[in-house]
């Protein structure tokens, strides 16, 4: 018997009337509607709860074709053999001769112009495959948008990966959502978008929260969060069963997993954000999943959607969205597994910091910086386990101290010090891991500003380290030391105090980014007495050792002691040469104590230049930076001197009302655009002011950073970095 003819088939298809609004994804539809017009097989793939089918049942829709849109919803199906049969029937056909129902489809699609929706196929994957492949090969007139959790995988497959949405698109659902059940939500409202982020953007977890808003409001939905699985259910309606709730959304695609993905899918719980393949391969191998086998397995959660790769400046890596983690973390605890893994991911982190501090002297520096960046939530989870756990204390100092280069060379002092303020009033046991973590912390603060709390944490590391006979140590703490008479004008005293920690370095064997910093800071007390000669001296010397080592940020304070001599013997233009390169250098590295004493000294050389206007702009972008950093020049006479000065030019020709509203019109600068504008400066203006005279005595001008910055990786002395 024949298949049904083509005129009593209804060619509109049978698409199911939308009886609530598609809400954002415009780019997604667009990019969808041009992968439908370009290739003959499309598939969305993504994570379950995503809104896959939605957004190809709105972009089929959209399409015309003559015989129409058909879609077959698989999810149902479970037994290979009967996909022919679905779709036969989703298609309206009927057939009552012995056939196979893949000769009907074949006979059906001869010479039609059609678009079939394959919906939900995931646990289906070959049969679908073979079934494609083959009616795509015979009927030419056809087109297919596969819809599931991961690729088919066949020639000429085209894949058009879903994820969550924006936090405005979310935001927009939410209140789309929660109207229809009667409530009004502000577009402002902080507890919603606080509740659209941590429930990832993910469309249907948004949907079944604002389902809640019933009977609770979006402050208790977030207060309820941590059992979200429990939370955020729908009762019957027509919503499919493995939507009716979050946690059969996301189990569903948990089922399709074999044994040893889901073991790695709640092992990888245990990381906090980001993750490479060799953090997985240690962190996850062992008890019944070979490191061997990591790969193979990570792949097959990534096809699934479990899992999505990113290009980062660091490399490849993973990720996995918080909704998915917490359901792993869920197994992970049923297995009685989860403290073996952390104890694990604590070692992988602490090992990766110590190998970043080795590396951070080296020319790998901008690539470690990058690695910290990216690693940074991971780290954090490490941080908080060790400082939690009494018996990992020790551990906990040394991980925070080990990462003194990421805290004061990449912008983050306020969260070190945050840490090491943790970590040093925990008794550990570990003398030696807890006399790093005091002078790191009283770095830190000394860049802060903050000398109070500085010099009780060096002068009680300096008296620990005489004690017990802890050589690293001392040196560290009296080179901090002598960083603090620095920024607090005592100038005699800085010099004498660096001269003796250089030479315990020496002594020892030290040379790192730490001990090029002392010289620095040396040349800097020296420039601020007026030795302009040996200043340039020992900075050249260190510019010399970092060109060595390609150790570029040490570097940059070399230039900017260089500059402030250069521009001291009134030779402005390499001054701004040389400035050029130092705030190019410390805002690659996102230090923003290099960049603000940079763009405070360049403001001076703007002034000088006959600039009075960019002058002043650059002093209010400055002023907005340093909240940011800490006390504003450090309170210090000679640092602040520079910054006098140039006001003193800037208000002398502008007038007091002009100068007023350049500073206000910097200070509307973010950094980005405050130092990309600095860099933009480039010659000095035509009209240049010959013959200012350079201040002498305490009302100086700027000098290089004090204290800068801590030991990195010590290539001369092994282990240097973690023994203080």
């Amino acid at each position: 018997m024949r298949d049904r003819q083509r005129e009593d088939t209804p060619v509109a298809g049978n698409l199911p009337l939308e009886l609530d609004a598609f809400v954002g994804r415009t780019a997604e539809l667009a990019g969808l509607a041009e992968a439908l017009g370009e290739a003959r097989l499309v598939t969305v793939c993504g994570m379950g709860g995503v809104g896959k089918s939605r957004l190809a049942a709105h972009a089929a829709a959209r399409c015309a074709p003559a015989d129409g849109v058909w879609r077959v919803e698989l999810a149902p199906v479970r037994d290979p053999a009967f996909v022919d049969h679905a779709v036969v029937a989703a298609l309206g056909l009927t057939d009552h001769t012995t056939r196979p129902p893949r000769e009907t489809l074949l006979s059906h699609l001869a010479g039609r112009q059609l678009l079939l929706v394959l919906d939900g196929f995931e646990h289906l994957v070959d049969a679908c495959a073979e079934l494609v492949t083959e009616l795509l090969g015979r009927a030419p007139g056809l087109r297919v948008l596969a819809v599931g959790r991961r690729p088919l995988s066949v020639r000429g497959e085209r894949l058009f990966p879903l994820q969550p949405l924006t936090e405005d698109e979310a935001v927009a659902l939410f209140a789309d959502r929660a109207a229809l059940h009667g409530t009004e939500v502000a577009a402002g409202d902080a507890d919603v978008r606080e509740l659209c982020r941590r429930l990832d953007g993910i469309p249907l977890a948004v949907e079944l929260a604002a389902g809640r808003l019933r009977a609770l409001s979006a402050g208790q939905l977030l207060a309820r969060l941590d059992d979200r699985f429990r939370l955020l259910t729908r009762e019957g309606g027509d919503a499919l069963w493995r939507h009716r709730t979050l946690r059969t959304a996301i189990g569903w695609s948990h089922e399709l997993c074999t044994p040893e993905e889901r073991l790695l899918w709640a092992r990888l719980s245990v990381f906090a954000g980001r993750f490479d393949l060799e953090s997985v391969e240690y962190v996850c191998s062992g008890h019944g999943l070979h490191a061997d086998d990591v790969l193979d397995v990570l792949s097959e959660l990534l096809a699934q959607s479990v899992i999505s790769r990113e290009e980062t400046a660091s490399g490849v890596r993973y990720r996995m969205l918080d909704t998915v983690r917490a359901y792993g973390a869920d197994w992970l605890a049923a297995t009685g597994d989860a403290e073996r893994l952390r104890r694990r991911h604590r070692d992988w982190y602490l090992g990766l910091a110590t190998w970043c501090e080795l590396d951070w002297f080296s020319p790998r520096q901008a690539e470690v910086a990058a690695r910290v960046e990216a690693e940074l939530p991971n780290l954090r989870s490490a941080l908080e386990h060790c400082l939690s756990e009494p018996d990992e204390a020790h551990l906990g100092q040394l991980l925070a101290g080990s990462l003194w280069f990421y805290w004061v060379g990449c912008g983050r002092l306020s969260e070190g010090r945050h840490w090491l303020d943790q970590a040093v009033r925990l008794d550990s046991g570990h003398e030696q891991s807890r006399l790093k973590a005091l002078w790191v912390l009283g770095y830190v603060a000394v860049l802060q500003g903050d000398t109070v709390a500085a010099l009780a944490a060096l002068h009680e590391c300096g008296e620990e380290a005489e004690a017990s006979d802890n050589p690293v140590a001392a040196a560290y703490a009296e080179h901090r030391i002598g960083c603090v008479a620095l920024v607090t004008d005592d100038m005699a005293r800085a010099e004498t105090l660096l001269h003796s920690a250089l030479a315990r370095y020496q002594e020892i064997g030290e040379l790192n980014s730490n001990v090029l910093m002392g010289q620095v800071e040396l040349a800097m007390a020296r420039a601020f007495q007026d030795d302009l000669a040996e200043a340039v001296r020992l900075c050249e010397d260190v510019r010399r050792v970092c060109e060595d080592h390609g150790e570029g940020w040490a570097r940059t304070y070399a230039l900017y002691v260089l500059a402030y001599a250069a521009w001291r013997e009134d030779d402005r233009a390499r001054a701004r040469e040389l400035l050029t390169d130092c705030l190019a250098g410390a805002h690659s590295f996102h230090d923003l104590l290099g960049s603000v004493l940079t763009v405070e000294l360049l403001a001076l050389v703007t002034a000088a230049d006959g600039d009075p206007a960019e002058a002043a702009l650059l002093q209010g972008a400055a002023e907005r930076m340093w909240p940011s950093v800490g006390l504003p020049l450090f309170g210090s006479a000679y640092y602040n001197a520079p910054h006098e000065l140039c006001e003193a030019m800037a208000r002398e020709r502008l007038g007091d009302e002009r100068y007023e509203e350049c500073v206000r019109a910097g200070a509307l600068l973010d950094r980005e655009a405050a130092v990309a504008r600095a860099l933009r400066r480039g010659r000095p203006t035509a009209g240049a002011l010959q013959g200012l005279p350079a201040p002498r005595g305490p009302v100086r001008h700027a000098p290089a950073a004090p204290g800068m910055h801590e030991p990195a990786a010590s290539r001369t002395r092994k282990g240097g970095e973690t023994a203080g």
